[in-house]
């Protein structure tokens, strides 16, 4: 678990790396990195646009492969350049756009007696799911069925779509289900007060 201050922490070198990358081609400069950033972990970084809180570009890692500092910074990046959903970030937008950045915990497989219990082995608001069968394989993050107000086999079903599957795919013996939490920190506005969000009661 990360402090609220080690969160800032994180969403400021999002934002700083972004910046600079657009306007140099090149990362930001980080100094004096804290140790608890060099300890391998998953990480995304999301983008939305301000006010009208519209997804503008979202990447990062789901296993820990990298420390959470190097996969950071790569994460913002392809957030803001990559997304194949959307054109590359141009700096003009940066004022009108929130950086939210999630940290993961390792995915883990969600183990039924048969796919039909899934839905009640699935937390809505704490939960993020992973989806995979054969060669494809979708994710999505915690705060995003709360954002959108579906129960858990409407994030299900969500989530077999991301991965370019059909909806009920999950109910197929062959595929395998995974979850994770995260930790969200995230700006109320650009550049502004940053918190940590829950959707947990």
């Amino acid at each position: 678990m990360y402090s609220l201050d080690e969160g800032k922490t994180l969403v400021n070198y999002a934002r700083e790396n972004i910046e600079s990358f657009i306007a140099t081609g090149k990362n930001t400069e980080l100094k004096d990195v804290p140790e608890s950033f060099k300890v391998k972990s998953g990480v995304f970084v999301t983008l939305h646009t301000y006010p009208k809180n519209q997804l503008r570009g979202c990447i990062g890692f789901i296993e820990p492969v990298l420390s959470l500092i190097d996969a950071l910074l790569e994460a913002s990046i392809s957030a803001a350049l990559k997304d194949p959903r959307f054109p590359k970030v141009r700096s003009s937008e940066l004022k009108n756009l929130i950086v939210e950045v999630t940290v993961l915990t390792s995915p883990e497989v969600i183990k039924v007696d048969s796919p039909k219990d899934y839905p009640e082995r699935v937390q809505v608001g704490k939960d993020g799911l992973i989806v995979e069968m054969g060669y494809r394989k979708g994710l999505l993050l915690p705060q995003v069925p709360v954002e959108q107000g579906w129960d858990s086999e409407d994030f299900l079903c969500n989530t077999c779509i991301k991965a370019g599957l059909p909806p009920d795919c999950w109910m197929d013996e062959k595929a395998k289900i995974y979850k994770f939490s995260g930790q969200i920190f995230s700006e109320t506005s650009p550049c502004g007060k940053i918190i940590e969000k829950s959707f947990m009661e």
